[in-house]
């Protein structure tokens, strides 16, 4: 069953690691998220923006196909369904409809109007048992249409958050949605540090996880960070693999089309939550590459079987 993801993000801040929210798409994601997470013994949070919620038929249609994938896949390791970056309207949305846990994002507001919004949202979700993410200085680039200018946080403004009752708090350290440009300053440490200070015991969130330099990321959990997003690491193996099929002309059922994508999604995840320290690009694609080999071999023998098939049943027509 689903999961609200204070527990697992107050014992990662104890622990001193993170858990990984990767953010789903499809099915086909779901289902690599889910297994690798499974595979690896390690809790794992699914993460909807409100345009995915959209494009997979809506909010109760993705409580659906989690819950059953959990049922029929197995998964027995700790699994929170979370809103990414939700709106006001968004976040009681999807608590209606089911999900584990909730961010609504208020750092486009004043701090006034951030802290009214939080509060409603902490009450409803609460009494649900349902998990909450704020945020406080918006987190540059874009994700699915909202705008960030990419602030450092007021440490005040999140100790007022925090002090709300949310679970787990965003707070703009330098980080950006995207990927991120070669003139990048980095992540904010001293920023990070103050905040960590103010809040507490408070799980700290980074988003943008995507092409931030290993040592960054122990920085960061150094220093209070329990919760790390990724997203556009996934979109772009994703289209990689699906280029790659395109281009090497295979003609499979709709299944077997979907296979590598999947595929692709599945080794990146493996290289977030080994347990060895080689999470590197190269190791990466050394994995994946082994993979699509031998999904290729796999294919060539189902495409060999179906025109054997096909001949032996002219010979029987004769």
């Amino acid at each position: 069953m689903l999961v609200s993801a204070k527990e697992m993000l107050v014992k990662a801040k104890k622990g001193k690691y993170a858990v990984g929210q990767f953010n789903i798409n499809n099915l086909e994601w779901t289902k690599a998220i889910l297994l690798t997470a499974q595979e690896n013994n390690s809790p794992v949070i699914l993460g909807v923006s409100e345009g995915a919620g959209k494009y997979m038929c809506g909010y109760k249609t993705i409580v659906g196909m989690v819950e059953g994938m959990l049922e029929e896949l197995n998964i027995t390791v700790p699994v929170a369904l979370h809103l990414d970056h939700g709106s006001f309207e968004g976040a009681k949305e999807t608590i209606a409809a089911g999900f584990s846990s909730v961010m609504f994002d208020g750092s486009h507001y004043g701090i006034e109007e951030n802290i009214e919004k939080t509060k409603e949202i902490v009450a409803l979700a609460h009494s649900k048992g349902i998990s909450v993410e704020a945020e406080v200085g918006s987190i540059g680039g874009e994700e699915d249409g909202v705008v960030g200018a990419g602030e450092i946080a007021d440490p005040q403004e999140c100790k007022a958050i925090a002090e709300l009752g949310i679970d787990f708090l965003a707070a703009g350290i330098g980080n950006i949605h995207g990927q991120y440009p070669e003139n990048w300053a980095g992540l904010n440490f001293e920023a990070l540090g103050k905040i960590n200070d103010a809040t507490g015991d408070m799980p700290l969130v980074l988003h943008g996880g995507t092409g931030i330099p290993e040592d960054m990321i122990k920085e960061a959990i150094s220093l209070g960070v329990a919760k790390i997003n990724v997203n556009t690491e996934c979109q772009l193996v994703f289209a990689e693999a699906t280029r790659k099929y395109i281009e090497a002309g295979k003609v499979a059922d709709y299944h077997d089309h979907h296979y590598p994508n999947e595929m692709s999604v599945d080794a990146l995840i493996q290289t977030f939550l080994m347990d060895d320290n080689d999470k590197s690009v190269e190791t990466f694609l050394k994995r994946f590459d082994s993979e699509w080999e031998r999904y290729n071999r796999d294919l060539i023998r189902k495409v060999k079987e179906y025109y054997k098939e096909g001949q032996n049943e002219e010979e029987n027509d004769k």
